[in-house]
């Protein structure tokens, strides 16, 4: 169990267009305006995807993480930065693993790693065996932690996998993400079983897809998890869907939440201890 609360802050991923909602920071200025805007409410960690400038479609390249990690570090130093290495648009180790050849100031702390294969509504994630391990040993080789990202219990057994051949190394820090049409649905008997699962010396966030963000996120603040929060997930406010959010009225309402679960929103220096990460301003990644 987690003592104070972890809030892992998506404010992009791949699927969200300004057509679908407006509030959805697509340039480097607007995701680093969008961090700073939450940043100052209180978050722990950022995820990050990248998109292209012109096209708005997603990128892996390391130069615009570096623009988005570079106007980020300016007024948050200490943040925990995450970068997508997902494997939704692009199928190329040296494409997937790019951003993690930033260095000095520019350095992402950690990596995502999903685990397995999967299926969404309309695409496919292509997770090899032969790709997650690959980037889990890149991340090892250059210092970075992975972020272990969870669809189905059986990519916590791939986790434990990869902690016996000594890939990945405690402690933890994984994404339990439910409601995925073809993963874990988004109910207390799925999540416990994941949960229970987990090694030891792990922390861990819920996260829900859709309508199932705000129920996920609720549940883990009151039994002691982190939450995954962000346009990501979920662009709008309401179960009905007559608002769209933005981000910062979803890092709000869980700061609202928190409060009432006598949660304390744990801080990037905190984090940065319990996992072994360098304690920022000019130093990242794990020490």
């Amino acid at each position: 169990m987690n003592d104070n609360l972890i809030i892992n802050f998506t404010p992009t991923g791949m699927i969200p267009t300004k057509n679908m909602t407006p509030h959805v920071p697509i340039t480097a200025s607007e995701i680093v305006e969008d961090v700073h805007k939450v940043s100052e409410i209180g978050i722990t960690m950022v995820h990050l995807h990248a998109r292209d400038e012109i096209t708005g479609i997603p990128t892996y390249k390391k130069e615009v993480y570096a623009e988005i990690i570079e106007g980020i570090r300016k007024y948050a130093p200490e943040l925990v930065i995450c970068v997508s290495l997902s494997g939704r648009n692009f199928g190329e180790l040296e494409q997937r693993a790019d951003p993690l050849n930033l260095e000095g100031n520019l350095k992402p702390d950690m990596g995502s790693l999903t685990l397995s294969s999967l299926n969404f509504n309309k695409t496919a994630s292509i997770n090899s065996p032969e790709m997650v391990t690959n980037l889990a040993k890149r991340m090892k080789e250059k210092g970075i932690v992975p972020e272990l990202e969870v669809f189905d219990i059986g990519m916590i057994n791939y986790a434990k996998y990869l902690k016996k051949k000594a890939i990945i190394q405690a402690p933890y820090y994984y994404n339990l993400l439910f409601g995925n049409i073809a993963c874990s649905q988004a109910n207390l008997l799925h999540a416990g079983v994941m949960i229970n699962d987990l090694p030891d010396s792990s922390y861990w966030s819920l996260a829900g897809i859709g309508n199932d963000q705000l129920m996920m996120n609720s549940l883990s603040i009151a039994i002691g998890g982190g939450v995954r929060i962000g346009i990501e997930d979920n662009i709008w406010f309401d179960a009905e869907r007559t608002k769209l959010a933005t981000n910062s009225e979803l890092i709000e309402r869980i700061h609202i939440i928190a409060k009432a679960n006598n949660r304390k929103v744990m801080s990037p220096k905190e984090f940065r201890k319990k996992m072994n990460l360098a304690p920022g301003n000019g130093l990242y990644g794990r020490l």
